[in-house]
C-alpha cells in the first residue's frame, strides 16, 4: 500500500518539520512553480530505489494539472525581428533539455548606485558576469543600470546560463541583435573565459530539434558529442546545426555580434 504525505517546505527549501520522517519515507518529491506563471515542477529531491534526476512539467490552468511534454516552448518570446538584449540558452532540468530565453535592458543610470534588478535569475552569478564584461571584455556598464530576467516565470540557477546572461547584457549595452537561430551555452569564469559544461551534446540536439542553427559552446565540449570537429577546429556541426567553439567572452561576443 502506498502511503502520501503532503506537507509544505520553509524559506530554505528543505521540508517542514523534523528530519525524521524525511529520513523514514521511500521519496520525497518537490512540487514547484512560480505564483505568477502556469508552469509547475515535480521533481525528486530522494528516491531510495529509483533515480533523481528527472522532473514532470505541468501546465496549471482553468481545467486543473496538465502534463507537459515538450515544454520548451514556453520558455521562449516571440519576435519578427532581433531585439537587442535577448539571448537563447538550453538548461538542463534533470535529464530533460529546457530551451530558455534571458533577456536583459541595460541603460545609463541617473542614481550613484546603480539598479541591478534580476527575476528568474541568480542575483550573485548575474553581478559577477558584470564584472567579468566590464574586466575582460570591455563592456561599459559601472553606471547603467541593469535589468536581467528570463521568459516564462522560468528560474535558471545553472551556471551554463552565464554566457548567454553575458551575450544578452553586451547585446543590450552595445544595442546589438544576437541573430536568429542561435543558442549560447557555457559557464563563465572570473578569468573571463568560458567553460565547459555537462550534456553540450544533448542541449545542442534540443536546439537543433526547435528550429535553431548555430550553437556557441565551450571549446573542446563539442568532441564529446557525435559532431564532433577535427582537432583545432573552432566550429564544427551536423547538416541542421553549426557549432562555434570559444574559449573566453571576448571570443563569444565577437561571434555572435558580429
Amino acid at each position: 500500500m502506498a502511503t502520501i504525505l503532503v506537507g509544505h517546505v520553509t524559506k530554505d527549501g528543505s521540508v517542514a518539520g523534523p528530519r525524521t520522517l524525511e529520513h523514514l519515507v521511500d521519496v520525497v518529491l518537490h512540487f514547484e512553480g512560480d505564483r505568477h506563471s502556469r508552469l509547475r515542477m515535480i521533481r525528486a529531491v530522494k528516491n531510495r530505489y529509483g533515480p533523481t534526476d528527472e522532473i514532470g512539467c505541468f501546465d496549471l490552468g482553468e481545467y486543473g494539472l496538465i502534463g507537459l511534454a515538450d515544454p520548451s516552448g514556453l520558455f521562449l518570446s516571440r519576435h519578427r525581428e532581433p531585439v537587442p538584449g535577448t539571448c537563447v540558452t538550453v538548461t538542463l532540468e534533470g535529464r530533460r533539455p529546457l530551451l530558455a530565453e534571458v533577456q536583459a535592458l541595460v541603460g545609463p543610470s541617473v542614481l550613484e548606485v546603480p539598479r541591478r534588478v534580476t527575476s528568474g535569475l541568480d542575483a550573485s552569478r548575474v553581478g559577477m558576469v558584470l564584472a567579468v564584461l566590464q574586466r575582460r571584455a570591455d563592456v561599459k556598464l559601472g553606471k547603467a543600470d541593469v535589468y536581467a530576467a528570463t521568459v516564462g516565470g522560468v528560474r535558471l540557477t545553472e551556471p551554463s546560463v552565464d554566457l548567454a546572461v553575458a551575450l544578452a547584457l553586451s547585446s543590450s549595452a552595445a544595442n546589438l541583435s544576437v541573430p536568429q537561430g542561435v543558442i549560447a551555452v557555457g559557464e563563465v569564469g572570473l578569468a573571463g573565459e568560458v567553460r565547459n559544461v555537462a550534456g553540450v551534446p544533448r542541449r545542442v540536439a534540443e536546439a537543433e530539434r526547435m528550429g535553431f542553427r548555430r550553437a556557441i559552446v565551450p571549446a573542446g565540449s563539442a568532441a564529446t558529442g557525435p559532431e564532433a570537429a577535427a582537432p583545432g577546429a573552432g566550429t564544427s556541426g551536423t547538416a541542421g546545426m553549426e557549432v562555434v567553439e570559444v574559449e573566453d567572452v571576448r571570443q563569444a561576443l565577437l561571434t555572435a555580434l558580429r
